[in-house]
């Protein structure tokens, strides 16, 4: 009788254990994707005829904000504008030369993204003379990023992060801006380890 009882006290116990170890997973899982919802990516993204990587569908600075999406199951929200549908390099550039000189603000389609539920913010764009395209300033005078973290990044051949990091900062004055990150356009495509490792050092 002892030792049925004493197999059947350890069957209770091992069957407890293992529902507690099941429980933890779940709520790590659930902590997780909670963590994960924190986070967004907003980014613009040019297809179409881009300098060194030539006529491409999917833009450079979308390919990087696919891959933060991913590594870190981050939310988002493309900036999107026809206007420089079907342009060829040289014009667009003309263009956007024309639009930052003058302090231009491009429409963009659709409404601004409801951010209250996010702490964490990725912004990411190609640098077009010296900062972000014009029609990301448009944006970010629709969100309001105060006490948010913000971290910008961008795509390039050869400007770095020039100023959007600064242009950024004086945007949102109330976020906690970060230093950022530079990719070169194209290296993208092959640039998934570059951009897991500056994630894993954040």
């Amino acid at each position: 009788m002892n030792k049925i009882l004493t197999a059947a006290l350890a069957l209770l116990l091992a069957t407890g254990c293992n529902a507690q170890s099941k429980q933890k997973n779940t709520n790590a899982i659930t902590q997780s994707n909670n963590q994960a919802m924190n986070k967004i990516v907003i980014f613009f993204s040019h297809a179409g005829d881009n300098y060194s990587v030539g006529n491409i569908e999917v833009g450079n600075t979308n390919i990087v904000a696919d891959y933060i999406s991913e590594i870190t199951g981050a939310d988002q929200y493309e900036i999107v504008t026809h206007k420089y549908d079907g342009m060829a390099y040289t014009p667009l550039i003309n263009l956007a030369q024309e639009e930052a000189n003058k302090g231009e603000l491009p429409p963009y389609e659709g409404a601004a993204p409801d951010l209250s539920q996010y702490d964490t913010v990725f912004i990411g764009g190609p640098v077009w003379w010296g900062t972000y395209p014009q029609v990301m300033f448009t944006l970010f005078k629709d969100i309001d990023l105060a006490g948010k973290t913000v971290i910008p990044f961008t795509t390039h051949e050869g400007s770095g992060l020039a100023n959007c990091v600064s242009d950024v900062k004086k945007a949102f004055p109330k976020a906690n801006v970060t230093k950022g990150f530079s990719i070169y356009g194209h290296e993208v495509r092959t640039g998934k380890a570059k951009v897991e490792k500056w994630l894993l050092e954040l």
